[in-house]
């Protein structure tokens, strides 16, 4: 697996110019606006999830247009709250799956939360929360699902729902609000820049191997993966590509990054295939006012540094993220 994008020496000089509609912010807050119009209380109810060291819940919120999303919670036993909180997003394909797959953090004496993903939840790890959302013609997969309208764009309404998983979570009872983490790999990184700048909440974030960032130069070099879809849906329609790159625009993890206020832990890795690193470096040099901090795994492909940078990530906190009050 020989390495494919840039050298590092570029890539830590890699700034690209992206383009951003005039209208971005305004779409965002449109669109959190009317979700939080109608959202409802979260309802959560204890799970015997035979984890006698951890209290394990099952939390429904409101998510895009109120629509009930799933998340557990896990909570470390007879530690005194108020608790830091970690918010968890997957991976592509992947649900919430079951509690005893997400110990670490609770081990590690935080809250985790770790939230279902609408409509996905089939290929590696096991959801159940349904996108009840039509969209016109896609490329299997949920790449181009309302690819050729932002408002109908599946990423939206999962960006939403994790922005306003941050605000459930930060008025929980036993979570101390100002100290709310969002985090996540590849797909689950690029949702994690997504909520930590559109909710504002989040004071760190922990981004691996980023996926939908830089749309463009991805679907021009990814060699394997989601970005994919993008290009084999253009195959077929040809005359939408301004339309589908204007879309992307709106969800482009690079532009978010540029919202974001949180300190960051991003990890590279520079024979990945499915991000590619230049694509990482975009959204990692973007980021916003916060302290930020890059892991590069030089021989890893899409795995990137696991388990090893949850070490990493768990050391940037315990010096920027003070675990007591």
């Amino acid at each position: 697996m020989p390495l494919s994008d840039l050298s590092l020496d570029e890539l830590e000089r890699y700034r690209p110019t992206i383009a951003q509609p005039a209208d971005f912010d305004e779409f965002w807050a449109t669109t959190l606006a009317e979700s939080r119009a109608v959202a409802h209380p979260p309802v959560i109810e204890s799970v015997d999830a035979h984890l006698p060291l951890v209290d394990v819940s099952d939390v429904s919120f409101s998510g895009y247009g109120g629509d009930p999303i799933k998340a557990w919670m896990l909570r470390p036993v007879g530690l005194d709250g108020p608790l830091p909180a970690v918010v968890t997003f997957r991976g592509y394909g992947g649900g919430r799956g079951v509690p005893v797959e997400h110990l670490a953090w609770a081990a590690a004496g935080y809250v985790h939360v770790v939230m279902d993903t609408r409509g996905q939840g089939s290929g590696w790890s096991a959801g159940t929360t349904p996108d009840p959302h039509g969209t016109g013609p896609a490329f299997p997969g949920v790449m181009t699902r309302g690819i050729e309208n932002p408002a109908d764009y599946y990423y939206r309404r999962l960006y939403t729902d994790a922005a306003l998983l941050v605000d459930v979570v930060a008025g929980l009872p036993g979570v101390d609000g100002a100290r709310v983490i969002v985090a996540g790999e590849s797909q689950g990184g690029g949702v994690a820049i997504a909520a930590a700048g559109l909710a504002r909440i989040p004071v760190a974030a922990l981004i691996d191997v980023p996926f939908l960032c830089h749309f463009e130069r991805a679907m021009d070099i990814a060699s394997a993966g989601p970005y994919l879809e993008l290009a084999s849906y253009l195959g077929t329609h040809h005359s939408s590509a301004e339309v589908v790159h204007h879309t992307l625009s709106y969800f482009d993890g690079v532009n978010l990054a540029k919202r974001m206020t949180a300190a960051a832990s991003f990890s590279a890795a520079l024979m990945d295939t499915i991000c590619p690193p230049s694509t990482v470096f975009a959204a990692f040099h973007a980021a916003g006012s916060g302290v930020k901090a890059i892991a590069v795994y030089r021989y890893n492909g899409h795995e990137g540094g696991r388990p090893n940078q949850w070490g990493v990530h768990e050391r940037f906190l315990r010096e920027r993220v003070p675990h007591t009050s």
